[in-house]
């Protein structure tokens, strides 16, 4: 298997998420980063894993149609229990509310990642699921995490990486996953890719 920034085209990263750029600065690629403008796409007539990859798509297409000539990489990320979708909060007592919801119980975390080339006309787009349980929190303990940690801008109103031991008890899968790039399926797409 070749080495994974040998054979690769440059890399932009469509993404606004410091999370994201700092997991893949840990693989052994070189990048850019340029946010994309798409906006999400969330259809109840679709699965959160066919939610998650479609936004990934329409991230990277956005920012390929500007970079024909790159790589780029759209991820998108979201938070779902049963049938309920949490994306990122309006504001404080939403997010209160999610983590409510959410103690005591077993979530599930979806990534959905696209590569795409469009020169190549060449498309990856692969999902990743990684279960969340939460400890049993009283209301005390919810409030003071959502003081303590900028929430707003995270799907389920929490990052596991930033006092994360507060709020869960267990993770059955990718734990980059649940911070927003599964890095683990990422490098293997990308050894995969060849320009």
């Amino acid at each position: 298997m070749a080495r994974i920034g040998e054979s690769l085209p440059p890399v932009v990263l469509a993404s606004a998420s410091p999370r994201r750029s700092e997991l893949l600065s840990h693989l052994p690629v070189q990048f850019t980063v340029m946010p994309s403008q798409a906006s999400e796409v969330h259809n109840e007539q679709l699965t959160v894993r066919e939610i998650c990859q479609v936004n990934a798509y329409r991230k990277a297409r956005t920012v390929a149609k500007r970079f024909p000539d790159h790589l780029v990489l759209g991820a998108d990320t979201l938070v779902c229990m049963g049938n309920r979708l949490y994306g990122k909060p309006a504001d404080i007592d939403e997010a209160e509310r999610m983590l409510s919801e959410l103690q005591g119980k077993t979530h599930e975390v979806v990534t959905g990642v696209c590569l795409m080339h469009l020169r190549q006309h060449r498309v990856k787009t692969f999902c990743e699921t990684t279960w969340v349980t939460f400890k049993d929190l009283r209301p005390e303990d919810i409030h003071d995490y959502v003081m303590k940690v900028p929430t707003l801008d995270k799907a389920g109103a929490y990052g596991i990486q930033e006092l994360g031991d507060l709020l869960v008890a267990a993770v059955d899968g990718s734990y980059d996953n649940v911070v927003g790039l599964p890095t683990e399926s990422l490098r293997r797409a990308l050894s995969e890719w060849r320009s």
